[in-house]
């Protein structure tokens, strides 16, 4: 061998090969404490508490709110399919990507504690959904930057369990806030202001606390986790000039690993179905099998019990068996599950002799959603990170992000599109029940164009070209 190769030769190709030998148990709980606290805003604000509250009658009823809800999050998904791409390239570059995860994550703080003022009425939906897209927005930029943080935090050994363990942080983390809203907001056990359903006050309140939970358990992974390295490069790009190296460099991992950007695209859509799930979850639960607002909270407690089960458990599995079995297993379980859910509906039903009620569905179906959920989410950003090429996680979990958001229109659009279509032609409060079938299709598709996607076993970590 050439002598003036074997250095070069010697160079860890990946990120993740370039990280410790041994990952620090600090530096992983403080990671994943920043997940803990983004259950506030995911399980509380996004999914089981305030889109509930959002889409309630008091905002004009279920089906329209619904259909304002989800076609304000499609416009979301659009602004972070244009914008993603500079936050990890610059963050990777510029070695700051702990810097923009925390500028990033106090933004969603801010927006999310200004839900405090949207008031119960028609008139207020507009501000509220605004609130949650642009929410939705920054929280992505900050998930680019925390999900490249995981090489930094793992080992290619135990990568899997490393990223599962995160879900399922995120998970109990959603338990213990929607405990606490449950008891201090929801079903107070004692009599204080923040107890007053007066102008919906204590749902309003939610906000702000989700707020402080978010903001305080982000903060661990500010002082335990160094800053990426400042790469060697060139000056700082202008933000055209951004998307031509995007361009460039997707092209270069086309041609040097092709299955990478077949696993993005078919990420892109089966994602686009998994964030769907938790986003209409509480609000199919509500608006189509009449659970009161308790009694979301508390089916939602149990299904992060079965979800952070999922995921740990999955994170095991991915490092055994690989994480595109995982997440083949994962969609095929959620595909299952949705169509009992889309096809027995809120009826009553006689099994084996036994009654069973709509609400029987929907808990048992909808904790087998839960736990699939969970280990296909795990597993695509573990799959991912595999992949990084040295001192690119961020760069590449950009392209992720965007990928992901450039078709993140297509569940919440299938979504309205199939109440819209349901609505003239079923009876008054079962349009929304078919909302289910947009996101079936939706995991269906990414499942069919995961199928011939490589694992990254057998995938060549990808060669980006400098600035």
């Amino acid at each position: 061998m050439n002598s003036a190769a074997a250095p070069e030769a010697m160079q860890p190709s990946s990120e993740l090969e370039a990280g410790n030998n041994a990952s620090n148990k600090g530096r992983i709980l403080a990671w994943a404490a920043w997940d803990w606290g983004s259950a506030a805003f995911n399980a509380v604000m996004t999914t089981f508490v305030f889109t509930v509250y959002l889409t309630s009658k008091a905002f004009g009823g279920e089906d329209q709110a619904s259909a304002v809800l989800g076609g304000a999050l499609a416009i979301a998904g659009a602004a972070i399919a244009l914008l993603a791409p500079v936050t990890g390239q610059r963050s990777d570059t510029g070695g700051r990507r702990k810097l923009w995860l925390g500028v990033n994550t106090a933004v969603v703080a801010l927006l999310t504690a200004l839900c405090f003022f949207v008031y119960p009425g028609p008139e207020f939906l507009l501000l509220g959904v605004s609130l949650i897209a642009l929410a939705n927005v920054f929280f992505e930029f900050a998930g680019v930057n925390y999900n490249a943080m995981l090489a930094q935090v793992s080992t290619p050994r135990n990568i899997g369990k490393v990223s599962g363990f995160g879900w399922g942080m995120g998970y109990l983390g959603g338990i213990v806030a929607l405990l606490i809203v449950l008891q201090l907001f929801v079903q107070p056990r004692f009599e204080w202001f923040g107890a007053s359903t007066q102008d919906s006050l204590n749902i309003r309140l939610v906000a702000v606390f989700s707020a402080l939970w978010f903001f305080i358990f982000a903060l661990p992974v500010m002082f335990a986790v160094p800053e990426l390295p400042r790469a060697r490069r060139g000056g700082r790009l202008g933000f055209l000039a951004s998307y031509g190296l995007l361009m460039r460099r997707i092209k270069a991992i086309y041609r040097t690993s092709p299955h990478t950007i077949f696993f993005l695209l078919a990420s892109a859509i089966f994602r686009d179905g998994l964030a769907a799930v938790f986003t209409f979850g509480g609000i199919i639960a509500a608006g189509t099998f009449g659970f009161e607002l308790s009694q979301v909270i508390f089916f939602a407690i149990f299904g992060n019990i079965v979800a952070a089960a999922g995921a740990i458990v999955g994170g095991f599995l991915d490092d055994r068996v690989g994480p595109k079995a995982v997440i083949l297993g994962s969609l095929t379980g959620l595909l299952v599950a949705g169509t009992v859910i889309l096809v027995l509906g809120n009826g009553d039903y006689v099994f084996f002799g036994t009654a069973w009620a709509g609400s029987t569905t929907f808990w048992v179906f909808g904790l087998f959603l839960c736990l699939f959920v969970g280990p296909a989410q795990s597993s695509s950003r573990a799959y991912l990170a595999r992949l990084a090429p040295q001192g690119e996680s961020g760069e590449l979990f950009g392209l992720y992000a965007t990928t992901g958001r450039a078709v993140s229109f297509l569940a919440p659009t299938l979504f309205t599109l199939c109440i819209t279509v349901a609505t003239p032609l079923v009876a008054e409060g079962e349009a929304q029940r078919w909302g289910i079938l947009g996101i079936m299709v939706v995991l269906l598709a990414g499942l069919l164009v995961l199928l011939p996607v490589k694992p990254p076993s057998e995938t060549e970590i990808a060669v980006v070209p400098d600035a």
